[in-house]
């Protein structure tokens, strides 16, 4: 068995447009660490390719090898045959795009079964349809999670490692996925949690996965995701079950200071209700978490050139131009409100009277 260290590494979206590009030719292992998001580069792939390819998902640590082939007796011609498991859909004739989730846990036997797969799009002795493209996920090997690659195996594919999102590339994702106000804003303001243990100086950072520190609950893409989850149904909690919810999925220190996010969220002025009613004369909180979960909310609800404008009279009041720079970035990258902020008058101002904050 091998282990690979890295110095480079890529994002979600050009680990999706690799896979995309030479997978038919050359079969690609994406490795990272825990939470990043490897496990989506499916649906990401179906999304962006449509219905070319069955889309075919394998959580190699939950296979044995009966789940994906047998030999048979075949009474007829006294001889053993294979049959492939219906996983692999060999009955359709599309081309197969197969990701093989946690590759490098799966037990040497099944690797070996794997490997093939990716390197000659054989499953036994089964070839996948022309145009079939294979890629594997693992843990970085020095995670400490378990994932080894056969050395053999290593010299014939295409290793390459995904980072973690920066909090600004998680929050656009956020945005589009339905994940609350107070998440997307404690992102912002607490964006060391989206570091990676791999950047260097992070040993004090109290929200992260580190391998030297192993604990069931830390904060990442993914446990953001599923804490979200109880802090959009928290009416229905004690306060107490939802800070230990809390901890028990992004980890003690980020639980703590998801606090006061909590608290401050139900105070806060509606968008539609009360902004843009009176943009001009509403108070303006003076805390960023209030300022930051009201611009998040507003990237949510905004429909019209209208309404734009007249929440831009808003933002303008904000005395941070920082802040206000974190409202313009998610306004012009967020596919649904871009439509209406491209001819808007005041935010192109706003962009000419700031333009030296994006050179």
């Amino acid at each position: 068995m091998s282990k690979i260290n890295f110095t480079q590494r890529v994002s979600i979206n050009e680990v999706r447009d690799l896979i995309k590009t030479i997978g038919e030719d050359v079969t690609v292992i994406v490795q990272s660490e825990p939470g990043v998001g490897k496990s989506s580069l499916l649906g990401m792939l179906e999304k962006n390719l449509g219905d070319k390819y069955d889309y075919i998902y394998v959580d190699c640590p939950a296979k044995d090898v009966p789940d994906v082939g047998m030999t048979v007796p075949d009474r007829d011609t006294k001889s053993l045959e294979y049959y492939v498991g219906a996983l692999f859909k060999l009955d359709s004739p599309k081309p197969k795009m197969i990701m093989l989730d946690e590759f490098a846990k799966v037990p040497k036997m099944l690797q070996v079964i794997f490997t093939r797969l990716m390197l000659e799009g054989y499953v036994g002795d089964r070839k996948l349809p022309d145009g079939s493209i294979v890629f594997g996920t693992s843990n970085n090997s020095g995670d400490g999670v378990g994932d080894n690659m056969l050395a053999h195996a290593g010299n014939r594919v295409c290793v390459v490692e995904m980072r973690k999102p920066s909090a600004e590339e998680w929050c656009l994702w956020a945005a589009e996925n339905g994940i609350s106000r107070v998440m997307r804003g404690w992102v912002t303001q607490y964006s060391r949690c989206m570091k990676s243990y791999r950047d260097g100086d992070q040993d004090d950072n109290p929200y992260i996965f580190h391998p030297s520190k192993p604990a069931l609950s830390f904060f990442s893409g993914r446990s953001a995701a599923k804490a979200d989850a109880i802090i959009r149904k928290r009416e229905f909690l004690t306060e107490n079950a939802v800070t230990t919810a809390l901890a028990g999925t992004v980890g003690i220190a980020a639980a703590k200071d998801m606090e006061v996010y909590l608290a401050m969220d139900s105070k806060l002025p509606s968008v539609k209700n009360d902004i843009l009613k009176d943009p001009e004369g509403i108070n303006v909180p003076d805390e960023v978490a209030a300022q930051l979960m009201i611009m998040f909310e507003a990237i949510d609800v905004l429909e019209t050139q209208d309404e734009l404008s007249k929440f831009m009279l808003f933002i303008n009041r904000i005395k941070s131009s920082e802040l206000q720079s974190i409202f313009f970035t998610m306004l012009m990258r967020t596919p649904r409100t871009t439509r209406i902020a491209r001819n808007n008058l005041q935010v192109t101002k706003w962009a000419a009277d700031n333009h030296m904050m994006f050179n």
